[in-house]
């Protein structure tokens, strides 16, 4: 299996971990937007990451990519069955992609999209009011996350989703407040020790290297 995107992207480090914590084997061949693959052009008709091929498989979208994972490999179920911790776990995933990536983007498309890709610099004003709403939210997280164990009870993809974005948003001096907010800084050191974190961690920090990121 091919996945097409680089893992500084939630979305596709969301995939990733999802892939490695049902053992599911991939390979992240080199990835540019500026010179896309045919195999991610027909797997991703708007050339939004993370997409994959499985063979003569294509599929586009984070969520479409874990459902398909979760069929696929149902032995490690990354919803839990009963209904209300099912519903708690697809909560806490919408959260993540609907409500704290777009309230976090100014931030990531100033402090890093623009002085990356654009060679122009960001309007800091932007990225900082980006990041004082996104605490607002980390604010409601803090006070339904658990002492111990996971968002909705077991581990599930409301995990992976909602971590991963803490972890981008590392990327752009947007790092967790550990004494703000120390119920989430408790679980999102559980969700980051996991095994199939640490291996997409792994990945990730040689990907970081070739970007110059780290």
């Amino acid at each position: 299996m091919e996945l097409f995107g680089a893992l500084f992207s939630p979305f596709v480090r969301k995939v990733a971990v999802v892939a490695a914590e049902k053992g599911l084997a991939f390979d992240m061949p080199p990835f540019s937007f500026a010179d896309p693959c045919e195999d991610f052009l027909a797997a991703s008709p708007f050339r939004k990451i993370p997409a994959i091929k499985d063979g003569d498989y294509r599929l586009c979208d984070s969520t479409a990519i874990c459902a398909y994972f979760d069929a696929l490999a149902p032995d490690a179920p990354i919803y839990p069955v009963e209904a209300r911790a099912r519903g708690r776990a697809v909560w806490f995933e919408e959260l993540a992609d609907t409500i704290m990536v777009p309230t976090l983007g100014p931030a990531i498309f100033n402090r890093f999209v623009l002085p990356r890709f654009r060679g122009v610099a960001g309007d800091e004003d932007a990225a900082l009011a980006a990041i004082e709403k996104f605490n607002e939210v980390l604010s409601y997280l803090e006070g339904v996350t658990p002492s111990d164990g996971w968002l909705a009870g077991e581990f599930s993809l409301g995990d992976v989703a909602v971590a991963s974005l803490l972890r981008t948003a590392e990327y752009i001096g947007a790092g967790l407040d550990r004494a703000r907010f120390p119920a989430i800084a408790a679980w999102y050191d559980r969700v980051t020790a996991r095994p199939a974190w640490q291996s997409v961690a792994a990945m990730e920090t040689g990907q970081a290297k070739a970007a110059g990121l780290a």
